[in-house]
């Protein structure tokens, strides 16, 4: 690792209720959800190039480098920020592609922040998420870093705070396909908008789980062992199961009991960012004004 490196946390998230209201005329629905991170995830390192080249040195199967959300994030801000510097990135990747954990999306928002503090640009998280808005409808929760209400696409953003119970999530070896979940005739698209603040308990569901459960034999059966435990809820549109426990020990004991015929993690639901929590601590540090 260079000297100068900056070292980044990418968290998951999950989507503790997610209620699709109906279909607009863009194709795009529009929904509801209840979005709240973990302290779990990829590992991104940033070190600034002077001669302006992006460059992501992790390989993604499947995914042409210039194609892939990272550098799309870091291309578009430099392009709109004029900077002239360039970035060499390294991620470990622990977060599931297709797992509705939001690992592509957290990455673009965490590219989009560390580049921030890299190149000096001081933008504020209004224009950042912004622009992570162009780059997927899950960037901006990222980029501002707290458990939020999401409405329109899942872009309009409440703060809220849930209970921050620890999870078991647990990870089928299956990649989901947004749009093809969403593209489902079956799907539920008329579900009726929530007008109380918070969200009151008994609106958990997910409607996709349903379309999802159906299309994907491993995620049923995910939700069918994890159920007979604690309830076992689908988060957004990927094929990460999660149930809630009142420690971290609960949920450690289920997951051996789960081991034998499935993978997944115990990780605490947090209300802030440990990407935001990082970057606070890194203003302190050198006196810099955090976003």
């Amino acid at each position: 690792m260079q000297k100068d490196a900056l070292v980044l946390p990418s968290p998951a998230k999950l989507n503790l209720m997610l209620h699709i209201l109906g279909r607009r005329e863009d194709g795009y629905h529009e929904l509801q959800t209840l979005f709240q991170f973990l302290d779990y995830g990829d590992e991104m390192t940033f070190s600034v190039r002077d001669d302006g080249v992006i460059c992501l040195h992790t390989d993604f199967p499947g995914v042409p480098h210039d194609a892939n959300l990272i550098v799309k994030a870091a291309k578009k801000l430099q392009e709109q920020s004029g900077c002239s510097l360039g970035i060499d990135i390294r991620i470990k990747k622990v977060l599931p592609m297709g797992g509705g954990i939001g690992g592509g999306s957290s990455n673009a928002a965490t590219t989009l922040l560390g580049l921030n503090h890299l190149w000096q640009l001081d933008w504020s998280l209004d224009r950042l998420a912004a622009l992570g808005l162009s780059l997927g409808a899950d960037v901006p929760v990222f980029v501002r870093g707290h458990a939020a209400f999401a409405e329109g696409v899942g872009e309009i953003l409440t703060p809220v705070d849930p209970e921050e119970p620890w999870y078991l999530v647990l990870v089928p070896q299956v990649s989901v396909s947004t749009a093809e979940i969403f593209s489902d005739p079956l799907l539920t698209r008329d579900s009726l908008p929530i007008k109380v603040r918070p969200v009151p308990k008994g609106n958990s569901r997910n409607d996709c789980e349903a379309v999802v459960k159906e299309r994907y034999p491993e995620v049923r059966n995910a939700l069918n062992l994890l159920g007979k435990y604690t309830e076992a809820k689908l988060t957004g549109t990927g094929s990460c199961i999660f149930g809630a426990f009142p420690n971290e020990a609960d949920a450690d004991k289920v997951l051996h009991l789960l081991t034998d015929t499935l993978t997944g993690f115990v990780a605490k639901g947090s209300n802030v960012s440990m990407l935001h929590r990082k970057l606070q601590d890194l203003a302190k540090e050198t006196g810099t004004r955090y976003s």
